[in-house]
């Protein structure tokens, strides 16, 4: 299947039933959001691979990887290579690719430039690859891909799934799945994940072996199975026959109980007990296992190079043979959809145009399956069959409608659909072809044989019998010789069958009416099965047979030689021994009496019949000498009127011989001089013959001039009309790939909107003046805070930043952003606004990879309380004295040096005591490090005096403190003075000074 990898690049072939279970999944138009919802509810352990198959525009790069991802936690990857299928991953199909899966390695093809069905390609491998392991799900899209693959996954025993055609954005695509008749389920997108993994949990139990004998039709594996378990099958088998007719008990063991099997496993039955409770009690389950078991794969010319054997070497054979008024009579046996049958009738149609020859086929087309048969006798088809079809064809026997195609009038007349069992009806005769592929290998041994016997016996002589490539002719290899043995075609050179089947089975009734069956029949009465003794079973059958062999004992004693005859000359019957009378001659087989009867006869034979039909009386013909066998005889012709309902008027034909005497008529026959009439006749015909000539000879230049016209006309619109095929198949394709990517840009235009809204919330958080710009400085967004720098409205987007005033003292801001997208470097610096406030600019430049677009960013943060900070800093800095600023509630907030080299100097070198983001209050509390615990009484009275002198600064009941204290260290005597203030219209609660004074106090006690 499809291209093969080098295999030196792929690991090692494992055994297919090791590999993880495969979930193939088919979408088109509308499917995005369905694959979403899928992999949403889709758990991500299962264990199961999902392969994803879509409609996708080879011009245009995928987005369903990084779309998918999001929706579930398994790896999500697009193939670009051949890969192997892993457990609990997601693989998606490629632009401009087809896929198939080939022994557990996803295989990619270039996608064809015509008609392209990615999702019937990957089905078809899976099932193939797979068999009853394949599970199919087919969800939104337009037109019919995906249906001819359900049908194989199906046939293959696998799991088909739909999404509910109500839920779906385009049903086209699981309404041509349902139409079908193959799906085990049509649900919500959110209950398909659960569904096909609960269907690979629940493997079906069957009992016991599942071949039969192929003689006795009892249980191969004996010792597997108990009597109940073959009663509970025969239940099935006689439910089925009662309903259907068709006696499965003839079919292979294994093929119906894996059928069974699978109807159990879809409808989640645990034994074969309870399938059959649940079928007695549902007479609908009857009908779905009986379609079930009679599900086939076809398509139109399926293996095109047997196909192309019949079209090279068996078709322009039996036109060869054929008179220039001879059919081409075909029967395919088995013809299910009617795909193969409309391929042959093809075939036939263009061999008789290639020999110049009106077509005249017909094709007998017949299955057991009533609902495959009206689906072929409609002829309407899924779109997706121009895969299988050459666009000649297409145009010339089929007529396209939307989503189907239906076959033409010219073609559906030459082809007859009818039920018919081939093991139970009697075959048809005097057949040029006989196809019958790929059915006689359900049946069994001994069926298959019976089967056989009665293909060869609907085949004429030089017929020929085309063959499934599983199929063989066993033992009747003798009566055949292989035109392509590979191909299964073979001719027939025996004149009789080889062997004999048993007809005590036929049913009265046949596919067709009686008329065909007695021409079928009657016609060569040596070339009749032989009839088994079983067939006379009863003692009416022996009655009746008795009486038919006594009239007919009766007749050759005593009756004249006799031929039924039709109102147009043609035999019917023949009575007695009609040998002296009837000659052969070279060319065509005909049942004409002009075909038939001397030419002595014809003339007077031809004017007793029409006679006895005109007047509904019998005739005869005067004595006549003729010469029969060489000898001279004497002979006089019958001729006796009757009427049948079915054949309409008929004429007995009797020969008389004259041996000694002449007969008299008998009383009621008139006796006609011939000679008189026939001329009499002649006359009159050549008088009509003459205007009748004329009549044509004017009619013929008419047609002919209205025919070129015609003909001029039907060119123009077969080429119209072709080239409208033509389109609207690339419209249809190219729709349904803008679709996908329409549905994959909406997914993309929520998350940008989502992202926007995102991107403007954080712009409105933040707070910081921000302006967007694109190459040639035009405003693509700001945030509100840049309106009070740039005097801006919403209507200014896309207005040059130019064109706006702004309260900058900043006259080349604008080549600044212009340098800075130049060089893709980011530029910052400080600028005074008109108030006196300070702005940090910062320019950053930003591109857009995906189109090449570029652009800046302008942010602009007031940084003019930092510089009154640094302001403030700097003059307490410059300050001798220890300052200090505390907040509300003594925290330190802002020392200056001063205080910084105090503390240090005094034993808190790290600054945790009386840094900032210490407590001041605590410093009161307690000693500092290093002096004595407790303090002396002194000590401790001046700290608590300076703590209560804060507390009230801080609380707001005093505005100014101070006081005197001593801070001696171990080297000298020191004295300062403390004084705390608030901080009015303030963050801050107040700011603590200590300055020292020991000079000043030494001087006044000195004093």
């Amino acid at each position: 299947m499809g291209t093969e990898a080098d295999p030196r690049s792929l690991p090692d072939e494992t055994d297919p039933q090791a590999a993880p279970p495969i979930v193939g999944i088919g979408a088109s138009a509308g499917g995005l959001s369905a694959l979403e919802t899928f992999f949403e509810n889709c758990p991500s352990d299962s264990g199961a691979a999902f392969v994803v198959i879509q409609h996708l525009s080879p011009k245009h790069k995928s987005l369903m990887a990084g779309l998918l991802a999001r929706r579930t936690a398994m790896p999500v990857s697009m193939i670009e290579t051949d890969t192997r299928v892993a457990a609990n991953h997601v693989y998606l199909i490629p632009p401009g690719a087809v896929m198939r899966i080939d022994r557990g390695v996803l295989r990619l093809a270039p996608r064809n430039e015509g008609l392209s069905l990615p999702i019937d390609i990957f089905f078809s491998s899976l099932a193939e690859d797979c068999g009853d392991r394949a599970s199919g799900i087919v969800l939104s899209g337009t037109g019919s891909d995906g249906t001819r693959g359900a049908i194989a996954i199906n046939a293959a025993g696998g799991l088909v799934l739909i999404q509910d055609t109500k839920e779906a954005n385009f049903d086209g695509m699981p309404m041509s799945v349902r139409r079908a008749g193959v799906v085990d389920a049509e649900l919500p997108v959110s209950d398909l994940a659960r569904r096909v993994l609960e269907h690979r949990s629940r493997p079906p139990k069957i009992p016991f072996g599942p071949e039969q004998d192929s003689e006795t039709g009892q249980s191969a594996a004996g010792s597997d199975g108990s009597s109940g378990e073959t009663d509970t099958l025969e239940v099935i088998f006689q439910a089925l026959e009662d309903a259907t007719g068709t006696n499965y008990r003839l079919y292979k063991g294994s093929t119906i109980l894996r059928r069974i099997g699978r109807r159990m496993q879809v409808l989640g039955q645990p034994d074969l007990q309870s399938y059959v409770d649940l079928m007695l009690s549902s007479p609908g389950e009857v009908t779905a296992l009986n379609r079930e078991l009679l599900i086939s794969v076809t398509r139109f010319f399926r293996d095109e190079d047997a196909f192309r054997v019949l079209e090279e070497t068996v078709v322009p054979r039996i036109v060869e043979s054929l008179g220039p008024d001879q059919t081409a009579r075909a029967w395919v046996a088995g013809c299910s959809t009617g795909e193969e049958a409309y391929s042959i009738a093809i075939l036939l149609h263009e061999a008789f145009q290639r020999a110049g020859r009106a077509p005249m086929v017909k094709v007998f087309a017949t299955d057991v399956s009533q609902d495959s048969l009206q689906f072929a006798s409609a002829g309407i088809y899924p779109a997706s069959v121009g895969a299988e079809i050459s666009p000649g064809r297409m145009e010339r026997y089929f007529i396209a409608n939307g989503d189907t195609v239906q076959v033409s009038n010219e073609l559906r007349q030459s082809l007859v659909f009818a039920r018919h069992d081939l093991l139970s009806n009697p075959p048809f005769t005097r057949m040029d072809l006989v196809s019958c592929r790929n059915t006689l290998i359900y049946f069994r041994q001994d069926a298959q044989k019976d089967a056989l016997l009665r293909l060869q016996y609907a085949i004429r002589k030089a017929g020929f019998l085309f063959l499934g490539s599983s199929e063989t002719l066993s033992s009747l290899q003798n009566g055949f010789q292989p035109i392509d043995s590979k191909h299964k075609v073979f001719v027939r050179v025996s004149a009789r069958p080889s062997g004999q089947f048993d007809l005590s089975a036929l049913k009265s009734s046949t596919p067709f009416d009686h008329g065909l069956k007695s021409r079928q029949f009657a016609a060569d009465r040596d070339s009749r099965p032989v009839m088994s003794a079983r067939a006379f079973g009863t003692r009416g059958p022996v009655r009746e047979s008795l009486t038919d062999m006594a009239i007919n004992a009766l007749l050759d004693a005593w009756a004249p030689p006799s031929i039924l005859v039709n109102d147009k000359l043609e035999a019917i019957h023949f009575f007695g021994d009609l040998r002296p009378f009837l000659l052969t001659r070279s060319g065509a087989a005909s049942l004409e009496l002009v075909r038939l009867l001397p030419k002595t006869l014809v003339a007077m034979a031809s004017v007793l019949i029409h006679q006895a039909i005109e007047t509904a009386q019998a005739h005869a013909s005067e004595q006549i000498e003729v010469r029969l066998e060489d000898t001279a005889s004497v002979l006089r012709l019958h001729a006796i009127p009757f009427a049948s309902s079915e054949l309409g008027a008929c004429v007995l034909l009797s020969f008389e011989k004259i041996e000694r005497e002449p007969r008299t008529t008998p009383e009621g026959e008139k006796q006609i001089d011939l000679t008189a009439v026939a001329q009499a006749r002649i006359d009159i015909l050549e008088r009509q013959l003459d205007s009748t000539r004329a009549d044509l000879q004017t009619t013929i230049q008419e047609l002919e001039t209205s025919n070129e016209e015609l003909q001029s006309t039907n060119e123009e619109l077969m080429a119209s009309n072709e080239e409208l095929q033509s389109s609207n198949e690339e419209l249809q394709s190219v729709n349904e790939e803008i679709n996908t990517v329409n549905a994959e840009y909406q997914e993309k235009m929520a998350m940008l909107n989502r992202l926007n809204a995102d991107l403007t919330s954080m712009i409105r958080a933040v707070g910081v003046a921000t302006v967007f710009l694109d190459e040639a400085l035009l405003i693509t967004r700001f945030s509100p805070d840049a309106c009070s720098v740039f005097k801006l409205r919403e209507s200014d987007v896309g207005r040059p930043l130019g064109d706006i005033a702004h309260r900058l003292k900043y006259p080349a801001l604008l080549d600044d952003i212009r340098d800075t997208i130049r060089t893709e470097v980011s530029f910052e610096r400080e600028a005074v606004a008109e108030d006196g406030a300070l702005y940090r600019v910062r320019i950053m430049p930003y591109a857009v990879q995906s189109s090449g677009h570029r652009g800046a960013v302008v942010t602009l943060t007031n940084v003019t309380v930092y510089r009154d900070l640094a302001r403030l800093q700097g003059v307490i800095d410059a300050l001798p004295e220890h300052i200090a600023v505390l907040d509300f509630d003594g925290t330190i907030v802002l020392t200056n040096k001063a205080w910084t080299r105090f503390a240090r100097a005094n034993g808190d070198s790290g600054l945790e005591r009386c840094g900032p983001g210490a407590n001041y209050l605590d410093v009161c509390r307690s000693p500092m490090p290093g002096q004595p615990v407790p303090w002396d009484p002194e000590d401790q009275r001046i700290a608590l005096r300076a703590l209560e002198g804060l507390k009230s600064i801080l609380e707001g009941s005093q505005t100014y403190f101070a006081l005197e204290y001593p801070c001696h260290s171990p080297s000298e005597q020191r004295w300062f003075y403390m004084t705390a203030a608030t901080v009015a219209g303030s963050e801050f609660g107040a700011v603590v000074s200590h300055i020292e004074i020991t000079s000043w106090f030494r001087n006044m006690k000195q004093g």
